[in-house]
């Protein structure tokens, strides 16, 4: 950004005293790499001002720069584009301030505006499953990405503790789990719960089945199963205040929470504040009463409450039931409502969920905007596909899912047996060797996912995502050790100035790349996509990895290139860690 403030300026110069034209902005763009130059100057805006030539405008301003200009040598015209040659000290100059900055790419924060962040927001009545990773660890890397933009970023998620569905799981335990308990069956505690929840799944099929076959109708047997009624009557008591049934409701869903915050510190993330929808279920209910008498709801005959927002060209969508009871968009507009008071300052609140609820989402943010919050233009709903597997759709219900906690087993279960086929750890302790599988495993599974733009569906496979070639973590994480074993067998001061030396093209397509991380990260927190960051990190270590399979490092013909590249292996491995880092991916120093 500083180089193009820099030609901006030398370019409006040049329009005025060749053009006697003053002009307002210059348009750049990267230079492709089949073209010479490093920088190019978009010269079709200009010429609808200064009304000459492409061919001419382009060749009298590269003439200019390169005369005016110390940063600019040479340059050349390619159909209306005017791509320009930067110096060799340019890159060096620039090369030193990176090297000195320990935190360059990441923004200060200003003020005290913030960004809330909701994601996971799992079910208790069930573990976390792969589904539930990409959304984890989506969350977590797009807060990483906007407080390394500048914003200062609360975590948070809503945990679904309440309703017919965790009652189901009750009512299964009460009936088949005879007293057991998650420490007597040795089970992880939401697996344990998730195991009742598929038993009740199974009994309720078969009691439908026999009501049927007693000539009672499929739909009656629906509403009649006796394990349905009891969970229904459990939800009714719940509501109620039982005690009874409030004490097993506890005891289950804090099985559950122990079983989640394992499996988060598996997954290596956290958040600030938890909500649960057994508090915020209700908080929407005034907003709604407060919005019927102002006219932004209507009621119906039946006495349930609705919004017609048909001039949104959408349909009337209900937001209070018959009997005052809430459905899932009056706790929407109520936990909003109350972050917006929880936390001071709020700028935007980014809701990451899967895109089956893009109709939600929409409907949600439009209603909040006519209760009148103005806040409400801020709301955005990170949307992103489902993680299919080659067998097909995951479902909860018939257990036909991946649980999180087998997949990161399995992921570092096969990092361990690559590892151990190269060689790399040996001479390590089992308590390095396991943290580095953990660290390979991990990094593999988080940037197969997050590599993906998150509006696309992804197709799972394990094996391709741990592989040590290509787009994969581990390839990226071998690069970094590399790199760190470079480091290791060095004695180069860092902080040394750089001496001006002649830079090979790969070098400087390196520097190049680094100079990008700043607005790459930018961009990424625009954009709410993480995988604008695991690609530039890919594409780093491909430039980088070209230029380590051609150029000597460690054996280079002087002392002044030595340190160079020494100083440059060293910027890029910490270009990689930053990256990987906004990812929540961890790199190994040795592998």
């Amino acid at each position: 950004m500083i180089l193009q403030a820099h030609l901006q300026r030398h370019i409006k110069e040049a329009s005025n005293h060749l053009f006697s034209t003053k002009i307002k902005s210059v348009e750049f763009k990267n230079t492709p790499k089949n073209f010479e130059g490093d920088i190019t100057v978009v010269i079709f805006p200009l010429s609808r001002i200064l009304k000459k030539d492409l061919n001419l405008i382009g060749e009298k301003i590269g003439t200019y720069l390169v005369d005016k200009s110390e940063v600019i040598i040479s340059f050349n015209i390619v159909k209306g584009f005017l791509n320009l040659v930067l110096s060799a000290t340019y890159f060096l100059d620039d090369f030193d301030k990176i090297k000195s900055d320990s935190n360059y790419g990441f923004f200060d924060q200003k003020g005290d505006e913030c960004v809330v962040v909701e994601y996971s927001s799992p079910n208790t009545n069930k573990p976390l499953h792969l589904g539930h990773i990409r959304n984890n660890i989506l969350g977590f890397s797009i807060s990483n990405i906007l407080q390394a933009s500048g914003k200062k970023v609360y975590k948070t998620q809503i945990i679904n503790d309440r309703g017919i569905h965790i009652c189901k799981s009750m009512a299964a335990w009460q009936l088949f789990g005879q007293g057991e308990t998650p420490n007597t069956n040795g089970i992880k505690g939401d697996k344990f719960v998730g195991n009742f929840y598929i038993k009740y799944e199974k009994v309720y099929k078969d009691e439908i089945n026999g009501l049927q076959l007693q000539g009672y109708s499929f739909d009656y047997a629906k509403e009649n199963a006796p394990i349905f009624l009891l969970a229904k009557q459990m939800l009714l008591k719940w509501e109620a205040g039982d005690r009874r049934v409030k004490s097993l409701w506890s005891m289950m869903n804090n099985w559950v929470y122990d079983g989640f915050e394992s499996t988060y510190n598996k997954l290596e993330v956290n958040f600030d504040r938890n909500y649960y929808e057994s508090e915020t279920y209700l908080l929407g209910k005034s907003f709604i009463l407060e919005g019927l008498k102002s006219g932004v709801f209507f009621k119906k005959k039946d006495e349930s409450i609705w919004c017609d927002l048909s001039e949104y060209g959408l349909d009337q969508k209900i937001v209070l039931r018959a009997d005052g009871t809430a459905v899932y968009m009056t706790q929407d507009i109520g936990t909003a409502i109350q972050r917006i008071k929880d936390f001071k300052n709020v700028s935007a609140m980014v809701y990451t969920v899967g895109n089956e609820q893009d109709y939600h989402f929409k409907v949600l943010f439009l209603i909040l905007k006519k209760l009148g919050f103005d806040w409400a233009n801020n709301l955005f709903h990170l949307s992103y596909g489902m993680v299919n597997l080659p067998s097909g759709k995951m479902k909860s219900r018939e257990g036909t899912v991946i649980d999180a906690d087998d997949l990161i087993s399995e992921m570092e279960r096969t990092a361990k047996k690559i590892s151990e086929k190269s060689g790399g750890l040996s001479g390590h302790s089992d308590d390095q060797k396991n943290q580095t599988y953990s660290t390979i495993g991990l990094g593999a599974l988080k940037y197969f996912i997050l590599k993906v733009d998150p509006k696309k569906t992804i197709l799972f496979d394990p094996k391709e995502s741990i592989d040590f070639q290509g787009n994969t973590g581990p390839f990226i994480q071998y690069t970094y050790a590399r790199i760190q074993a470079i480091l290791r067998k060095s004695r180069i001061d860092f902080t040394k100035k750089t001496t001006q030396i002649i830079l090979n093209e790969k070098e400087k397509n390196i520097i190049k790349c680094i100079q990008n991380f700043p607005d790459t990260i930018q961009q990424a927190a625009k954009e709410y996509n993480p995988s604008l960051i695991a690609n530039y990190t890919y594409d780093l270590v491909k430039e980088f990895n070209s230029f380590y399979q051609n150029f000597p490092i460690l054996g280079a013909s002087s002392v002044q290139l030595i340190e160079f590249r020494v100083q440059l292996c060293s910027v890029v491995g910490d270009i990689i860690k930053k990256g990987f880092g906004l990812l929540g991916i961890r790199v190994p120093d040795q592998m």
